[in-house]
């Protein structure tokens, strides 16, 4: 596993999380397609919010179990914790420091049919 630093786009919020980067998924549901979420969930030990927690604001919707962080300053939705798996944060690959996603292995998860997706192989499982 590798350690990496990431933040939003104005640098209030800062974290770093310890991975590896062969697990990611990119989902079409409405809110992941409208943000450009690149998924790398992780347990709750591998992160470290460092600066920030003042800067976070949350939405929540439908269930409300996921809680979609964001920094009120620039709007950057960094990480969140995933209704998938509530007991872990999904960090945006996007805002990894020096991390070139067009490098990188991305799977596909049919966020748009979740219930009958999460019924089937889960990519980060």
């Amino acid at each position: 596993m590798t350690t990496y630093d990431g933040g939003c786009h104005c640098g209030a919020v800062r974290f770093r999380v310890t991975a590896d980067l062969d697990h990611l998924s990119e989902c079409n549901c409405s809110m992941c397609a409208k943000k450009g979420f690149l998924h790398l969930i992780v347990r709750a030990e591998h992160f470290e919010l460092l600066s920030g927690a003042d800067a976070l604001t949350t939405y929540e919707f439908n269930t409300r179990v996921a809680k979609h962080h964001f920094c009120r300053h620039c709007g950057i939705h960094s990480f969140y914790v995933p209704r998938s798996d509530p007991d872990k944060i999904d960090v945006n690959v996007r805002c990894l420091d020096g991390v070139d996603p067009a490098a990188l292995r991305i799977t596909p998860f049919d966020g748009r049919h979740w219930e009958e997706s999460m019924a089937r192989h889960v990519p980060w499982r």
